[in-house]
């Protein structure tokens, strides 16, 4: 026998649930948890089920009904309107009221004498009165009175007909030999950053403005005008660390550095200090804090890159020898990833048997940023590290600093990048820059949003990044960089883009690598900050109508479009009653067309009603009232339709 003999009711199969409630959901303020269980019972009794959730702030569990769908599959809904940790679980139970009220129907239109049945009531109902209120208390004894008095079997009977015992059914029940789910689960809820936000990122050693000039942190508030008016809302800087000089590298990844090169931002750390110093040649840290200042001031919230590696002249080296892997020669075991070799940088063993200063000391890193104002860190190849460690240290600096945003660059294997997720990350790296066709896209994002995914990995879309320069972006055709733009702007509700590169469309290729030529990771890079295009016309459009249209705001909500055309992609998003359909030209080189299948039925229209496709790009309106409807893009003109529906 056991403690469970009594509880009839099975409550399994919860989700959204991730590797056994090991790991936590994850969620934007203001957002609802859809959460659906199996319940089930023996035999044909009727069955009460409740969803039970609390933030951690609170004690009490609030609770709201749960509603059978199909297969005893059960399902509610509960809003996460703060930040912070929701707990929830799921709770079932033999309603043997409901099970003798529905009886009691039944038998009653069979003209059975209901005498027994009223006493069976009576007993149920009196089992109420603890958890009732004492208005309910008052009503409930009245209509008990009234059940066990043989003289008022009508009366009796024209009560339990009535509303008030059905309420009463509903409020009350007997929980005495409920089950309750295994396991507590948990939701973590972000600020709304977390899930909608526009990065956008360039070195600030290239801010000058004059050619051959190193660029400084005032040149980059001369800067935060344009990129706001592009739209963007987040400013992700490489490392503004001092720069090692051993084993520094030059131009174009060259092993020696020449006299005068500036070396690689992520071989961290010189004489003038390490992760919580600044490159000289940047600023001051009183510098660097006005400009934290002055790009809130354009709607902007800089975001630093957090790279746990060091050059050989970083102090950690000389200070904490054991946080280092040497060789039996007496010679550090340089970064690699073959063929490429890295000997400015010294990777971090994590199997060392100082590990916990190691991770205290890497902790107050992040810490020390975060007192300067910082929020969003970009992390530098996290799948490198100790997984125990991220789960740590994303916990402690997010319990320190609430709304503390990370973003994992991790281009790694699929189970290691979800691993990532699953331990804190908030925002991740993702395929994306190398899905191009459209059924690569459509089985990706069908993965991303369809899956187990959806609950815990929240995907930052760059068609481009300082370290990669995509194939298909290397032959410099405009409708290209148009389209991966926009597709990485309304697929996703998280993206970014490394400019100027970007919307200057600088594409020179590293011969036969996915590298740019000249990168500036190598090298301080002069550009035309003032040039304008069809692209950053577009850029400014699309971030505009994404901040306006609550559909653009999301990821998850992607509905994919029949057309048959095989490089036409039409999708659809929907938040409430904000409709947009996008389309796009995958050919960069010629005019495509077809008919695309409007979601009438998610729109709310009936096939026949007209309605208007406003595309918000080109300001141009096409009536419509079927449901296949014609679309045409010339790639010499524009590649992509963003569609905003009106009724």
């Amino acid at each position: 026998m056991t403690e469970q003999g009594l509880q009839r009711v099975i409550v399994e199969h919860v989700t959204p649930e991730i590797d056994a409630g090991r790991f936590y959901v994850k969620k934007i303020a203001g957002e609802t948890v859809k959460v659906e269980a199996d319940i089930f019972t023996d035999g044909h009794d009727h069955i009460g089920a409740r969803l039970l959730y609390k933030h951690e702030a609170e004690k009490k569990w609030q609770h709201v009904p749960m509603h059978p769908t199909s297969n005893d599959r059960w399902q509610a809904t509960f809003d996460v309107p703060k930040t912070g940790f929701y707990s929830y679980t799921v709770t079932g139970w033999v309603d043997h009221a409901l099970t003798w009220h529905e009886g009691f129907f039944k038998k009653l239109q069979d003209a059975q004498h209901m005498d027994v049945e009223l006493l069976i009531g009576a007993g149920l109902l009196e089992g109420m009165l603890p958890a009732a209120t004492k208005a309910d208390q008052k009503q409930i004894s009245k209509i008990v009175a009234l059940m066990r008095d043989a003289g008022k079997y009508d009366l009796a009977v024209k009560a339990v007909l009535g509303k008030e015992v059905h309420h009463f059914i509903d409020q009350y029940p007997n929980l005495e030999n409920a089950t309750t789910y295994s396991r507590e689960l948990k939701v973590y809820v972000d600020r709304e950053k977390a899930g909608f936000s526009s990065w956008y990122c360039f070195f600030p050693r290239s801010a000058s403005r004059v050619e051959g000039k190193h660029g400084t942190f005032k040149d980059c508030e001369a800067l935060l005008p344009r990129i706001a008016e592009m739209g963007f809302d987040v400013l992700y800087f490489p490392p503004i660390h001092p720069i090692g000089h051993t084993f520094r590298k030059g131009k174009n990844n060259a092993v020696n550095a020449l006299p005068g090169d500036d070396g690689v931002p992520y071989a961290i750390g010189s004489e003038e200090g390490g992760h919580k110093a600044i490159l000289k040649d940047l600023g001051t840290l009183g510098d660097f804090k006005h400009l934290v200042k002055e790009a809130a001031a354009h709607g902007l919230e800089i975001a630093l890159d957090f790279a746990i590696q060091c050059s050989p002249d970083h102090p950690y080296v000389k200070q904490h020898p054991k946080w280092f892997k040497w060789r039996p020669d007496g010679t550090v075991q340089y970064a690699e990833n073959p063929p490429k070799k890295y000997q400015d940088i010294l990777p971090i063993n994590f199997e060392n048997d100082d590990w916990q200063n190691l991770w205290q000391e890497l902790k107050s890193i992040l810490d020390y940023w975060c007192e300067q104002g910082i929020r969003i860190f970009r992390v530098d190849n996290p799948h490198t590290k100790s997984f125990h460690f991220w789960e740590w240290c994303i916990a402690e600096v997010q319990k320190k600093y609430p709304g503390t945003i990370f973003l994992s660059e991790a281009f790694t294997k699929p189970k290691v990048m979800k691993q990532l997720a699953k331990l804190g990350y908030t925002q991740s790296y993702t395929y994306y820059v190398w899905r191009n066709s459209k059924h690569e896209l459509i089985e990706y994002m069908t993965e991303l949003t369809q899956t187990e995914m959806k609950d815990y990995f929240r995907p930052n879309f760059w068609p481009n990044t300082h370290d990669i320069n995509p194939y298909p972006l290397q032959g410099g055709i405009e409708s290209s960089f148009i389209v991966r733009y926009f597709m990485a702007a309304t697929l996703a509700s998280n993206y970014g883009i490394f400019g100027p590169v970007y919307e200057l469309m600088y594409y020179d290729p590293y011969p036969g690598k996915e590298e740019y030529l000249n990168s500036e990771k190598y090298e301080v890079r002069h550009w035309d900050w003032e040039e304008r295009n069809k692209l950053t016309d577009v850029i400014t459009k699309v971030n505009a109508a994404r901040k306006v249209n609550p559909a653009l705001q999301s990821t998850n909500n992607i509905k994919f479009c029949d057309i048959h055309n095989d490089m036409l992609l039409a999708y659809y998003k929907k938040a409430e009653d904000n409709h947009i359909l996008c389309v796009v030209n995958l050919d960069p080189f010629n005019k495509q067309w077809g008919l695309v299948q409007t979601p009438l039925f998610e729109m709310g229209i009936w096939p026949g009603q007209d309605f208007t496709a406003f595309d918000i790009l080109t300001g141009r309106s096409y009536i419509w009232n079927q449901e296949w409807n014609y679309v045409e893009l010339d790639p010499g003109y524009l590649p992509v339709h963003l569609f905003k529906i009106e009724l």
